[in-house]
């Protein structure tokens, strides 16, 4: 099949494991009713390292109780929860049957199995080579969770693992929308995953004050927008979604939840952590998507935001969206949901999607919370205390991921 780039895909899948909810629906009900998944945690090594930060946003329901002890032996942690994730999605699309050399795979992640290899050397170390498990390697690379994945699927039209720190997530969700534009494949299971509440990624953060110090108060940690930001809450997870080429769901009379619209990668070449202060990087982002989708700016009426809860993200980004979307930025409702699940880094650009693929399907955005003092430079209506409904027709939704090294993601979705 020739390369089609009007090709409609459509979302018919969604699967999550979360620090709101074990599943997509426990996930998306958490969030509408602003519950923060952030706590204190209570693993004996946050003691024994004497960490600066004591919480973060760990899984609603651990791994272990949803998957079969072998699979957790075999699979590093991020690796557990795309299982997890996968076979929720695939359920939910309806476990379509597709030619294997027409499904593809496409899951990221932005640090990959550092609880394996930080665990195997350790082994290394105390106890010698002999000790360590012959499945380390499969375990922690990078692209480990990807390859488990299309194994259980059977996937042979590409797998692939987008690794771009916090926007790898949505990067995914675009390298699919290429492979079944270009006909490669007609069905991609894409998102992103992230398991690292280690000691090791918690201080190295920690140094960079990238984190929330508030331990006295955990679920108000995350707050974006708000005056008092001091940085972001860790959390951990996975978020899939099953990409069809519009004519295979139609034909097999699948459910649509929305139509992903397009997708566009732009980069800062600004600095290795921090954010171009005036968002021109995401802000083109943002317009080549929407041109992409042959949408205005005034087409936009929801964007879940990356919102981080750091004090020069969270104004970059919003110098971003007045430079993209002008005027009409006024008209559009901003959710922040880093706010209730704090950051998952690699798979929060897959989530987000989920959540603006919710949005639009069910017409209501969900809330941020936290914000008790908005950023008088902030200019954005952000959606606060409660859920706000979305108009009816045809609208579209953006969700902006961005990431360490100047990564700059934009997704579109729209009702189908």
């Amino acid at each position: 099949m020739s390369t089609d780039t009007q090709r409609p895909v459509v979302v018919t899948g969604l699967g999550a494991t979360t620090p709101l909810g074990g599943d997509v629906a426990s996930t998306w009900r958490a969030a509408l009713a602003g519950t923060s998944g952030a706590h204190t945690m209570t693993h004996e090594w946050v003691a024994r390292y004497d960490l600066p930060v004591t919480f973060a946003a760990e899984l609603a329901v651990p791994t272990a109780d949803v998957l079969p002890r072998v699979e957790t032996k075999r699979l590093d942690p991020a690796g557990q929860m795309a299982m997890v994730a996968a076979r929720e999605a695939w359920q939910d699309a309806g476990a379509p049957q597709v030619d294997p050399e027409r499904l593809g795979v496409v899951i990221a992640t932005g640090i990959g199995g550092v609880w394996t290899l930080l665990t195997a050397y350790d082994a290394l170390r105390e106890k010698g080579p002999r000790r360590v498990l012959p499945l380390t390697v499969p375990m922690l690379m990078a692209n480990g969770p990807a390859a488990a994945v299309s194994i259980e699927l059977g996937a042979q039209a590409g797998v692939h693992t987008t690794v771009s720190a916090c926007a790898s997530g949505a990067e995914a969700v675009a390298a699919a929308l290429d492979m079944i534009r270009s006909g490669r494949a007609d069905i991609v299971v894409a998102g992103g995953t992230e398991a690292c509440t280690h000691p090791l990624p918690i201080s190295g953060f920690a140094a960079m004050q990238a984190l929330s110090t508030r331990n006295d108060s955990p679920e108000t940690a995350s707050r974006p927008y708000d005056t008092s930001r001091d940085g972001f809450v860790l959390g951990e997870g996975c978020g899939l979604l099953v990409l069809e080429a519009e004519e295979h769901a139609r034909a097999r009379g699948a459910r649509v939840y929305a139509t992903l619209a397009a997708a566009a990668l732009t980069s800062d070449g600004y600095h290795i952590a921090a954010p171009d202060p005036e968002g021109k990087g995401a802000a083109r982002a943002i317009s080549t998507a929407l041109a992409d989708a042959d949408l205005a700016a005034g087409d936009v009426v929801h964007l879940n935001a990356h919102a981080t809860s750091t004090p020069v993200g969270d104004i970059a980004e919003a110098k971003a969206l007045q430079l993209a979307l002008g005027k009409a930025a006024a008209g559009v409702a901003v959710s922040a949901t880093k706010s209730m699940t704090g950051h998952l880094l690699g798979a929060a650009g897959a989530l987000e999607s989920i959540f603006t693929v919710l949005a639009l399907h069910h017409r209501l955005a969900p809330p941020t919370i936290n914000v008790d003092d908005l950023d008088p430079e902030v200019e954005l209506d952000v959606v606060r205390k409660e859920p706000r409904p979305l108009p009816a027709g045809d609208i579209a939704a953006v969700n902006n991921s961005f990431g360490f090294g100047g990564h700059n993601a934009a997704v579109v979705f729209r009702t189908p």
